[in-house]
């Protein structure tokens, strides 16, 4: 290749990162999609495991913004490789946890909260890590594309797990599935490692002409990035607490398909395992086409009216639309109209992740991460919330209703996504 002519390592990484991604959910969602049979086999309640889920999302929210500033520090290849081991050895852990014919119900719920706490806790740097590589690698403008991209990641790698690990339940029992999928995140480091740097000039196969071409149209990156009192500012900054508040919201809805859906479909709608595992899998493929088509959309978007509504408009027609599909799907007494909308409410959910972090991005210029970080623990406590109050409304009020709920987190969100000035970047405050 000519040396004036780019090179296009940059998308090598953002490959690896969708791989990361993908990785990172395989071995997390686990739990979500054995729930049925673990409830059964563990001999907990409902409520139970609500407090088992809010122990992954308590460590995942806790930890976001600590995991945001380690990559800022450190870098995003140390950083990964490092949380990628811990991964696999905490599934294996997971499969790993007593059983009522040897442990109390209370001890059971307490190595299970304990795991799950670790296992959030250390799967929450992912997406402040990617936020950081993001903004390392790509021109301003082109952010959004590659985060979209990544959250596709996430869908597929639970898309793919959805009907991989229902049937390895099904033959195997969960914990033998948990050890078989653990070695998962010892090569995702591996690779990781081996293939990947913090800078596009420390990277042997990059050329002067795409390191000219990432630069270029970046000012933000002018500071220094894990510099004191770097924090401080991130958590000061009014477009920054802005996004939080509204990814929460969007993150409401994110939750509900993640942590119960399927649940759902079980308890609710009557479906066999094996066919709520595929209609959960289509769900999630659904919402991996609508992240790579929102990012794009966000990209072009900003390149033509700029970064200010360019990332506005994904997010708020993606909040509004998934709303009312929710709510539809939720009160819809016809099975076939009500999963059709369950499936397109969260393709529409995931329309809105591009402009969410590059907003998150534009706004933190080289504290990226840190910025990333703090948006994502707002979705996290969300997650926290969701955990312990959809079971609580699910007993009282129904499983329509506590799903259907999240509707107006949606209405919400993009309310206050109109407030968030992504143009506006942290030095300029």
């Amino acid at each position: 290749m000519t040396s004036d002519r780019p090179t296009l390592v940059r998308w090598r990484i953002l490959g690896l990162l969708i791989m990361a991604s993908f990785a990172s959910y395989v071995l997390r969602s686990n739990l979500s999609l054995a729930a049925p049979t673990m409830v059964d086999d563990l001999g907990l309640s409902w409520n139970q495991w609500g407090v088992v889920m809010a122990a992954f999302m308590a460590g995942y929210a806790i930890f976001q913004f600590p995991g945001g500033l380690f990559c800022d520090r450190f870098g995003p290849r140390l950083a990964l490789a490092l949380i990628a081991v811990v991964w696999g050895l905490l599934t294996i852990a997971t499969a790993l946890v007593p059983g009522p014919e040897s442990a109390s119900t209370l001890m059971i719920l307490l190595c299970l909260v304990t795991v799950r706490f670790l296992v959030g806790a250390l799967h929450a740097p992912i997406y402040p890590i990617t936020a950081s590589c993001i903004q390392r690698w790509f021109p301003a403008g082109n952010w959004a594309l590659p985060n979209g991209l990544s959250a596709t990641g996430l869908t597929l790698g639970f898309a793919a797990t959805v009907p991989v690990l229902t049937w390895l339940v099904i033959e195997f029992g969960w914990r033998i599935s948990f050890l078989i999928l653990s070695p998962v995140a010892f090569v995702m480091s591996w690779i990781w490692w081996q293939f990947v740097r913090d800078y596009p000039h420390e990277h042997h196969a990059v050329n002067a002409a795409e390191v000219a071409l990432i630069e270029s149209a970046c000012p933000q990156r002018s500071g220094k990035a894990g510099d004191k009192g770097a924090w401080l500012r991130v958590l000061r900054n009014r477009d920054i607490v802005l996004l939080t508040l509204s990814y929460s919201c969007m993150g409401f809805v994110f939750w509900d398909v993640f942590n119960y859906f399927f649940s759902y479909l079980v308890e609710s709608r009557g479906l066999g395992e094996a066919k709520a595992g595929l209609v959960t899998s289509s769900q999630w493929i659904a919402g991996g086409a609508g992240a790579a088509l929102g990012g794009w959309i966000c990209d072009r978007l900003c390149r033509r009216i700029g970064l200010g509504w360019g990332c506005r408009l994904p997010v708020i027609v993606g909040m509004l639309i998934s709303g009312v599909l929710l709510i539809g799907g939720a009160v819809s007494t016809n099975p076939s109209i009500a999963l059709w909308m369950f499936i397109f409410c969260f393709f529409f959910n995931q329309l809105t992740e591009g402009g969410y972090w590059a907003a998150a991005i534009a706004v933190g210029g080289s504290h990226a991460g840190a910025a990333g970080g703090v948006m994502n623990t707002g979705n996290n406590v969300s997650g926290v919330i969701n955990a312990l109050m959809v079971p609580v409304l699910a007993t009282s009020l129904g499983w329509d209703f506590a799903i259907g709920a999240g509707g107006i987190f949606a209405f919400l969100g993009a309310g206050l996504m109109m407030l968030v000035r992504a143009d506006r970047p942290m030095s300029d405050n």
